[in-house]
C-alpha cells in the first residue's frame, strides 16, 4: 500500500475518483469483454432452452457446429462499450458514496454501521452505471438472439433506434435495475466482508502486493457467486424482454408479469450454472484488476472503514 510522502502524495477531489473510475472501467470492461463467449452462451440457454439444453460445455459445442467459432464474439462492441462506462460509474461511484457517507455520518458510525455503508453506497452507484449500460445492454441481447439482425454496435444500435426509438434501450430498465442493484450490493458488501475476515487474521499491512491481489481474487470470487444467485431471476427476464420487440400498445411492466408467469421460479433459474461460473470468475479478476490499477495509478486516498 503506498503511503503519504513528498514523492508520493495521496490523491483526492477529481484526481482521486478519476482514477477510481478508470480503474473500474477498465476492469469490467477487460473481464466481461473476455467472458463474452460465456455469455453467448448464456443467453442462448436462457432464450432457447428447448434447443440448448445440454449445459455449458454442450452449449459451446451447439453454437460452435450450427454457426462458427465466431458466433461466440456475438455482442463483443456493446458488451465492451456498455462495461465500460458501467464500471466507471459503479466502482467510482461506489467509493464517491461511500465517502459521502463516511462525510455525513462520521468515521467511527461510518465504521460502526459499515454493511449499511457498503450496500446504500453500491446500490446507488450502480443505479446510474445502469441509465449508461441499458441501451448497450439492450443492443447486445438484440444481436445474440438474432444474429442476423445487424453487423455490430454501430449498426445494431442504430437500426433500433430508427426502427422502435430511444424507448427500446431502456425497456428492460426496470429488469436491469431488478438485477444489477441487488447483484452489486452483494457484490460488493461480501467482498468486503471476506476481505476483512481475511485481514483480521493476516492483516493487510503486513502483505505484499501479490499476497493482496489473491485475497481480492478469493473475497471476489465468493462475492460473485453470492451476487449471481441473487440476481439471476432478473437476468433471466432480461434476455427474455430485449429478444423481440414488445407487441403493440403492450407495457414493459404487462411484458415482466407476463414472462414471470411464463418463466416461474425454476425457469428463472435457467443458465445458472453457466452464470456462476461466469459471474464468480469476473467478479474475482474484476476485484483483483481493480486494485492493481488503484495502485498503479496512485488511488491510494480512499478511506477503508473495514475492522
Amino acid at each position: 500500500m503506498a503511503t503519504k510522502t513528498e514523492t508520493q502524495p495521496q490523491l483526492s477531489g477529481v484526481a482521486l475518483y478519476s482514477r477510481f473510475a478508470l480503474a473500474g472501467a477498465i476492469c469490467c470492461s477487460v473481464t466481461h469483454g473476455a467472458l463474452t463467449p460465456v455469455d453467448v452462451v448464456k443467453t442462448r440457454i436462457q432464450l432457447d432452452p428447448a434447443t440448448y439444453n445440454r449445459g455449458m460445455i454442450g452449449g459451446f459445442k451447439q453454437v460452435i457446429k450450427n454457426e462458427g467459432a465466431g458466433a461466440l464474439l456475438t455482442g463483443v462492441g456493446p458488451t465492451f462499450a456498455g462495461y465500460f462506462l458501467q464500471g466507471s460509474l459503479k466502482f467510482g461511484g461506489y467509493e464517491l458514496f461511500k465517502q459521502q457517507a463516511i462525510n455525513y455520518l462520521g468515521y467511527e458510525n461510518a465504521s460502526k454501521y459499515r454493511t449499511g455503508v457498503y450496500l446504500a453506497s453500491s446500490a446507488m452507484a450502480e443505479f446510474f452505471a445502469d441509465i449508461a449500460l441499458c441501451p448497450l445492454e439492450a443492443t447486445r441481447i438484440r444481436l445474440v438472439s438474432q444474429p442476423t439482425y445487424a453487423s455490430g454496435l454501430i449498426g445494431g444500435f442504430g437500426k433500433m433506434l430508427k426502427n422502435e426509438g430511444v424507448g427500446a434501450f431502456y425497456a428492460g430498465f426496470g429488469p436491469i435495475l431488478f438485477k444489477q442493484i441487488p447483484y452489486t450490493m452483494a457484490k460488493f458488501v461480501v467482498y468486503e466482508k471476506v476481505a476483512e475476515a481475511v485481514y483480521q487474521v493476516f492483516p493487510k499491512k503486513d502483505m505484499a502486493d501479490s499476497m493482496q491481489t489473491v485475497v481480492n481474487l478469493g473475497s471476489g470470487l465468493v462475492a460473485g457467486f453470492a451476487a449471481a444467485i441473487v440476481s439471476q431471476p432478473a437476468d433471466t427476464m432480461l434476455s427474455k424482454i430485449n429478444k423481440t420487440p414488445g407487441a403493440p400498445g403492450e407495457g414493459t411492466t404487462a411484458r415482466l408479469i407476463k414472462i414471470a408467469k411464463e418463466l416461474g421460479l425454476k425457469g428463472s433459474y435457467t443458465g445458472i450454472g453457466a452464470r456462476l461460473f461466469m459471474v464468480g470468475t469476473l467478479t474475482a479478476f474484476q476485484f483483483a484488476i481493480y486494485g492493481d490499477i488503484k495502485k498503479a495509478l496512485g488511488a491510494t486516498g480512499g478511506v477503508e472503514i473495514g475492522k
